[in-house]
């Protein structure tokens, strides 16, 4: 089925303001958005966006419209291997690029752009617990050995043969590695014993 302009516009209203908030619009906030005056209008639109698959509606709710469905085939799925776990705690003995993937986590490409060099690792520890990463959590990396002030990075320790996961700072010829945890002191290195393996870009968490 092929759409109007009035209604591509409005599906891709819908699509922007569902990844930047996390929640659908309401029909007011379409009509804006497509400058429709009439909520009836908007609503003979949004039923045709139904008819061609692209969203679904529960018209009992004012945010009841749900792109899953069409988000599946817009943005297929990423198999991201985890390849076991890291530290946010005391750093533990594990080398990022010896071990191989023990399971994948299936992610879409809005969360994940790109497949290649893209690993996860299990969070063992609660160092990292301020910055809202607990233990048993999956962090999704950047396979990468460079990091601005700031990133959250999973580090190896050659001379410790350990690895761990925190807040990277470049200070002079050194680097501090620092926790989220006021518990827990930041380990300060010269920058030759430290080598970054991945950049954190995506938190996932299992609600159990």
């Amino acid at each position: 089925m092929e759409l109007s302009n009035r209604q591509q516009r409005m599906y891709d209203f819908i699509r922007s303001f569902t990844e930047e908030n996390q929640y659908p619009p309401t029909i007011r906030e379409i009509g804006e958005a497509a400058e429709i005056s009439s909520t009836s209008v908007v609503n003979y639109n949004l039923n045709k966006l139904v008819e061609a698959g692209l969203i679904e509606r529960n018209k009992e709710v004012s945010r009841g419209i749900r792109l899953q469905d069409a988000m599946a085939r817009i943005l297929p799925g990423r198999n991201i291997p985890i390849l076991g776990h890291i530290a946010a705690g005391q750093p533990i003995t594990v080398f990022p690029e010896s071990v191989e993937a023990a399971d994948t986590l299936d992610l879409a490409v809005d969360v994940v752009s790109r497949h290649e060099g893209v690993y996860a690792l299990r969070v063992q520890g609660d160092s990292m617990i301020d910055a809202l990463v607990d233990s048993g959590d999956l962090v999704i990396l950047n396979a990468q050995n460079t990091a601005n002030n700031g990133d959250m990075v999973a580090a190896w320790l050659p001379e410790r043969e350990e690895t761990t996961l925190k807040y990277f700072f470049r200070e002079g010829n050194s680097v501090r590695l620092q926790p989220a945890n006021a518990s827990y002191e930041p380990i300060v290195l010269p920058a030759s014993q430290v080598e970054i393996h991945g950049k954190v870009i995506a938190i996932v968490r299992r609600l159990d």
